[in-house]
């Protein structure tokens, strides 16, 4: 048992205003930058509680419920379900540098569900993975948005 589920958090910079950059870490918005995001909209989009649900590669069911959703904070959140995985929450926010710079802090909190999801969340929490990860994020999203 966790006292305190896992996280972890990373940073990356996009050209572009906030309100061309927050739309991207939304349902719908996460099509145009992420290979193979196809979320299957339960209900609503991007209100609070607004669920879709996704499937990795490998058949994986995801079900999301949006939490958080403040467009002119730049917050985004949600809390997920990987089905026999894990439980967690993404947090996206969005924070204007300049006039067309964004920072986007990402952060995942997880729990996993049993003995073996417990490698798996820690092998994908483990700092400089996770960075790693997040830092694919940056590219994909500055050429969604034209910039690259």
């Amino acid at each position: 048992m966790y006292h305190t589920p896992p996280s972890a958090s990373s940073c990356f910079e996009v050209a572009a205003p906030l309100a061309a950059v927050l739309p991207c870490f939304t349902a719908l918005g996460e099509r145009a930058w992420a290979p193979g995001w196809q979320p299957d909209l339960l209900s609503g989009q991007e209100r609070r509680g607004s669920a879709f649900r996704t499937r990795a590669g490998d058949g994986a069911e995801t079900v999301w419920v949006v939490t958080d959703h403040r467009p002119e904070a730049g917050c985004v959140s949600y809390a997920r379900v990987a089905l026999g995985r894990h439980v967690g929450l993404v947090d996206v926010a969005c924070r204007e540098l300049a006039p067309a710079r964004t920072q986007v802090r990402v952060t995942y909190t997880l729990t996993p569900l049993s003995p073996a999801a417990a490698a798996e969340v820690e092998e994908f929490l483990e700092p400089r993975a996770f960075e790693a990860y997040i830092a694919g994020w940056q590219p994909a999203v500055s050429k969604a948005l034209g910039l690259a």
